[in-house]
């Protein structure tokens, strides 16, 4: 691997048969939900190095739950397992019949993370909510969420309702890569300019591999605010059937009477997806702003790419 890679290191925890080596594989060994069944119970720590974006390498740790490691991880392993962290993911089977050892571990987790990386951000996944009546899910999540927050003192954590089921697992893993990515803020500036410059409603940036949203502007309010998760969610399983055929996914238009929507190969690491409303502006006109853009947003994932703002020319 290049020495010149950002990397990141992830911690993924939590009990055994929580869920974490399946929602790992669904989103980045290209799993579908349903071929998670066949996967067995993680021994002791498997670790893998997922590129995301060019020079930012996540080093994904993905910790077995079972009794015995857990214990290890808290002594003999404290160190090497805690040390240089820059997320820790925890993962909760809200069905736990064991909430209060699920609990205690979780502390013993935040004590080692605040003694060996106590900048790291913190991240619990509610997890298997479609296992709940979907008339109860948000009190059960909202009274899960005030307890981890309380727990995680004074350490801060941010909380989430995942099912592998459907799109709240890639919203919770947009948001955490979200954090992850240096130079983010100069990306959404150059992504503004861009949606401003061909008149879009909106514009979303997909990584390449596991489709998160990692960065999006809009001009337009949009009434589902959950789209950008569906979207990925979509995408992904599409980009799996072609596979299957022996098909690579590059791009595609869709168009009804009131917007087209684009989603096209932007750079090596990224995907675009570009709505548009104004029907006087051609599909073509569209595709080459597209195109023109791509080599600038190039070497903007590169961490020493350029501190300009895009500036393009409307065909």
């Amino acid at each position: 691997m290049s020495s010149t890679a950002m990397k990141k290191k992830v911690l993924l925890m939590g009990k055994s048969g929580s869920g974490k080596t399946s929602m790992r594989s669904i989103i980045f060994a290209n799993y579908i939900a349903r071929d998670t069944r066949r996967l067995g119970a993680t021994i002791d720590v498997e670790h893998s190095h997922v590129r995301f974006l060019g020079n930012l390498v996540l080093n994904l740790w993905d910790c077995g739950g079972q009794d015995t490691f857990m214990e290890n991880y808290f002594t003999s392993q404290r160190d090497n397992i805690f040390r240089n962290v820059e997320v820790l993911i925890y993962v909760f089977d809200v069905e736990s019949r064991e909430l209060e050892k699920d609990m205690h571990y979780y502390q013993s987790c935040l004590e080692a993370i605040l003694q060996n990386s106590p900048d790291a951000k913190i991240f619990c996944l509610v997890h298997k909510m479609d296992l709940v009546q979907e008339d109860q899910r948000d009190l059960i999540f909202k009274e899960r969420e005030e307890d981890l927050k309380r727990l995680s003192r004074p350490l801060s954590c941010t909380c989430f309702r995942t099912s592998i089921w459907d799109e709240t697992l890639y919203k919770a893993w947009s948001s955490i890569v979200y954090q992850l990515i240096p130079n983010v803020q100069q990306l959404e500036c150059n992504l503004r300019n861009f949606a401003q410059i061909i008149e879009a409603d909106e514009v979303l940036l997909f990584e390449r591999a596991t489709f998160l949203v990692i960065s999006h502007y809009q001009c337009k309010e949009q009434r589902d605010a959950h789209r950008f998760e569906k979207i990925s969610n979509i995408i992904k399983q599409f980009k799996l059937s072609c596979s299957k055929l022996a098909a690579s996914f590059q791009s595609m238009e869709v168009r009804n009477s009131n917007f087209a929507a684009f989603i096209d190969v932007f750079t090596s690491n990224t995907y675009v997806m570009v709505i548009m409303s104004d029907p006087s502006i051609p599909s073509a006109a569209t595709l080459i702003n597209i195109r023109n853009a791509r080599r600038h947003f190039e070497k903007l994932e590169r961490v020493d790419g350029p501190k300009h703002s895009l500036h393009m020319r409307m065909r």
